[in-house]
């Protein structure tokens, strides 16, 4: 198109690689008219600078595959666009100095063959050969992927739109979005300073501005500018063409053949933020003034891994500021505040390893209305409140960024911005010791510390036991043989209310949810593939209203699913209700006994059955009491207004001092509910795991002649069967640290990986949770026909498996 276009299907408003990289793969789905604008050059904003390292390995396998894509892309895409993108797949090696690092990088190996990765396992010395300028007095050993390269940024995104273009998508530079035209919540176009373009869709990777520009349609996009630097070096004599990537964490810094020279650069604990009162309004193609004295701590680092930098000749010290998030994940997906208004952003400065597989995925998105496999890692919708503070925003991002080469501790928890919000027990908890974690800026106990014995409440973080596994077993043995009070306040709460809530519940919901007033139940909702999108509780506490209890982490994610996923037509209201109540859940054998010192309602069996829900009178409060269990035993869980929470705690804690009640937190119910066989969301189960691999296809209501969000898709996989089925493995040896990731052996072929792993206390052994995988299909006959090893760390260890729960599997304990 030679003139400037009044409409499109699609407007992508950024240019550099995400944008052309997103604007390539929608335009190859068939989209023929996208269109792309670039307010200045292409490349111009962040991407010119990237340093242009890809590497694949992450925490996440679908993120890992993501990776992987761009690693696929880039090998064929000077082919096919004819356009130079200086793509080398010359290798990456990462280092370790000291015995914690070394135990890190193996299970990272470990990981990365659990996810299909070739990463070898290297002496220094054979580190050495591969990279023969650093000195290796101090390495323990190294790692060695083989399909990590490195590219040009520049070249590969003009790659990128040049394959674009000739798949039929529209670039135009030099062209501002002045804003985006909303009406009654829908996207009718956007405004340019060359005209307006009709549109329904808009798709955001503006970089380093995205957080501003969405703000101005009400999206939250958490990012913020961070200065970074890297060094070029002249030609340097023994750097070799093919010279691998090189990171080196505990020196934070990281390295790169360019021309025969080098680009180090690295991760300082003291990250510099940038553009605090707005990114100048003609930034482009621009770098900041580089500062050689913050820069000096990473050259001394630096300095005793490369000796031959001290004689080098520096060309350049490049300070550009990147876009770094909360969590050091990128930020993909539909924005829940607007349909139709889709973000790319936040890359951390690994966008060029992202940019192929991202813009991969936000097209197959935008495409299908829902991303090609889980990416809940990077999904916008992982956010939440503390999100909309800036301030908030920089603290966190800033500890984040100094965290990234970082030891990459288990169950580590971050320190700024806290404490954030807090349950009306959080200061009578932190009194009696209570070590708290953060989930979506929430105050949460952990576990509590015996301070009569001098316990200190605070982590000290390891790849062995860590120092609250007696914490923790005291608390687990306590839920077992008397009962324990969990704060649970930060659980997500939802009303759904109107004369359409059943109707509008039983669509959205796999289970059935027409029961009577005062029923529970345990449900999951599914996409149209039949995956698992949300995993919850719902209370029918009127005809016409539902009470929906859910995950700290999901109160964005399952809010919006359900939202969406409302019947046009449909008269029902979906309301966030969190923040004005607590819960505080009271399980053990003793539950019953202590709850019935507080209440005089009675709480029989008969009276009060397992999954019902009743409204009792504590301390002067109304309490919404549901007959439900995360962790195995006789339970309630106590939904109070929160101004009603410390005298009810209060109350129960005097009638259950002489019963052995104590406070526990949720490392306690991960152990307790690791042996029940209870699933989590966003590890073993998730939008790739349908209910029957799950072992949930009880929870689905095919009996029931009742239309369903992806039924279809059950009745199908339930005819033809499953090509991977979730098991539970057992390790006895104490020795053995299941942390999750660990990669599944059957008959000493690789089937899968744990999702999920801990130490079950009452039962004395590591338990994990894990897919076993099969093309041609599984049953629980072939899974539990094998001969299983797990590799930890590198070392093969024997489990057993079973399909059953570990623990009370008649469920004599919970519903007696």
């Amino acid at each position: 198109m030679s003139s400037f276009p009044t409409s499109a299907k699609a407007v992508i408003i950024g240019g550099g690689i995400v944008g052309c990289s997103t604007a390539y793969h929608l335009a190859r789905l068939g989209w023929s008219e996208v269109v792309l604008l670039e307010r200045k050059k292409l490349t111009s904003g962040t991407t010119f600078h990237a340093a242009g390292l890809v590497g694949q390995l992450r925490s996440s396998a679908n993120i890992t595959q993501l990776l992987g894509e761009s690693v696929a892309l880039y090998k064929r895409l000077e082919a096919e666009t004819g356009q130079a993108t200086g793509w080398k797949m010359n290798g990456g090696l990462r280092l370790a100095c000291n015995e914690e690092r070394w135990t890190e990088v193996k299970r990272q190996a470990t990981t990365a063959r659990s996810f299909g990765l070739d990463m070898q396992l290297l002496t220094p010395k054979e580190a050495q050969e591969l990279w023969p300028l650093m000195t290796v007095d101090d390495l323990v050993g190294a790692a060695f992927l083989p399909t990590d390269g490195q590219a040009n940024p520049s070249d590969i995104t003009q790659a990128l739109a040049k394959g674009a273009r000739m798949a039929g998508a529209s670039i135009f530079e030099d062209t501002k979005v002045i804003s985006v035209d909303v009406e009654k919540g829908k996207i009718k176009g956007v405004e340019t300073d060359r005209g307006r373009i009709d549109c329904e869709v808009v798709i955001c990777c503006a970089g380093q501005w995205t957080r501003n520009f969405a703000a101005t349609v009400g999206v939250n996009v958490p990012l913020v500018s961070v200065e970074h630097q890297y060094m070029i070096t002249e030609a340097i004599e023994g750097v070799a063409p093919d010279l691998p990537t090189l990171r080196d964490p505990d020196r934070l810094t990281y390295y790169k053949e360019e021309v025969g020279g080098l680009v180090m650069g690295g991760y300082e604990p003291n990250g510099i933020p940038w553009a605090l009162d707005g990114i100048p309004e003609d930034f482009h193609y621009t770098l900041l003034t580089s500062d050689y004295d913050h820069f000096e701590q990473l050259m001394e680092l630096a300095l005793g891994r490369v000796p031959a930098l001290e004689s080098a000749g520096i060309k350049e010290l490049v300070n550009g500021p990147e876009s770094f998030t909360p969590d050091g994940n990128f930020i993909l997906g539909e924005a829940p505040e607007l349909k139709n208004f889709y973000v790319g952003a936040g890359f951390n400065a690994f966008g060029i390893a992202a940019g192929g597989g991202a813009g991969m995925a936000l097209a197959e998105w935008v495409n299908k209305g829902e991303p090609p496999f889980d990416l809940w890692a990077a999904d916008i919708r992982r956010f939440g409140r503390p999100h909309f503070d800036t301030d908030w925003v920089r603290s966190r991002t800033l500890e984040a960024y100094g965290k990234h080469y970082t030891m990459a501790w288990p169950h580590e928890e971050h320190d700024s911005g806290r404490p954030c919000r807090k349950s009306p027990l959080y200061d009578r908890l932190a009194a009696k010791g209570a070590c708290f974690g953060e989930k979506l800026g929430w105050e949460r106990p952990n576990w509590f510390a015996d301070l009569s014995a001098g316990e200190a409440p605070k982590d000290i973080y390891s790849f062995g036991r860590q120092n609250w596994f007696g914490a923790v077993a005291r608390e687990h043995r306590a839920a077992r043989e008397a009962a324990v009070i969990f704060d649970q306040t930060s659980f997500a709460k939802f009303v759904l209310k109107g004369p359409d809530a059943e109707a509008t519940l039983s669509w959205i919901a796999a289970n059935d949810v027409a029961k009577p007033v005062g029923s529970l139940i345990y449900t999951q909702m599914l996409n149209d593939k039949g995956g698992i999108e949300c995993d919850l509780t719902v209370a029918r506490v009127a005809e016409d209203e539902y009470y929906i209890v859910t995950g700290t982490g999901f109160a964005t994610h399952d809010f919006d699913w359900i939202s969406r996923n409302i019947p046009a037509g449909m008269n029902a209201q979906l309301v966030d209700v969190t923040s004005s109540y607590s819960v505080l859940s009271l399980m053990g054998p003793k539950a019953r006994e202590i709850l019935s010192r507080v209440t005089r309602h009675d709480l029989s069996n008969e009276s009060f059955p397992f999954s019902r829900m009743q409204t009792l009178g504590i301390a002067g409060c109304p309490v919404r009491a549901l007959r439900v269990t995360y962790v195995g035993e006789l339970g309630w869980e106590l939904h109070l207004p929160v101004e009603y929470a410390t005298a009810v705690y209060y109350a129960l804690m005097a009638a259950g001092a002489e019963l052995g009640l104590r406070d526990a937190g949720y490392r306690a119910i991960e152990s307790l509910r690791l042996e029940k066989g209870y699933r989590a969301w966003g590890s073993d189960i998730g939008p790739d795991h349908t209910p029957d691999e799950a072992g949930l296809g009880w929870a689905v209501k095919l009996k029931k002649n009742i239309d369903f969000k992806g039924r279809t898709a059950v009745e199908a996989q339930r005819r033809d069967g499953v090509k991977k089925m979730l098991a539970c493995f057992t390790v006895e040896d104490p020795d053995v640290v299941l942390l999750g990731r660990e990669t599944i052996y059957r008959n000493g072929e690789r089937v899968g990986w744990l999702t999920s792993a801990g130490y079950g206390h009452t039962l004395g052994v590591s338990i994990g949770y894990g897919y076993v995988r099969n093309p041609e299909g599984v049953d629980r006959e072939f899974v539990l026909s094998g001969d299983y090893e797990l590799e930890v760390a590198t070392e093969r260890v024997k489990c057993a498996v079973g399909m059953k729960p570990l623990y009370d599997p008649g469920m004599v304990r919970v519903k007696g």
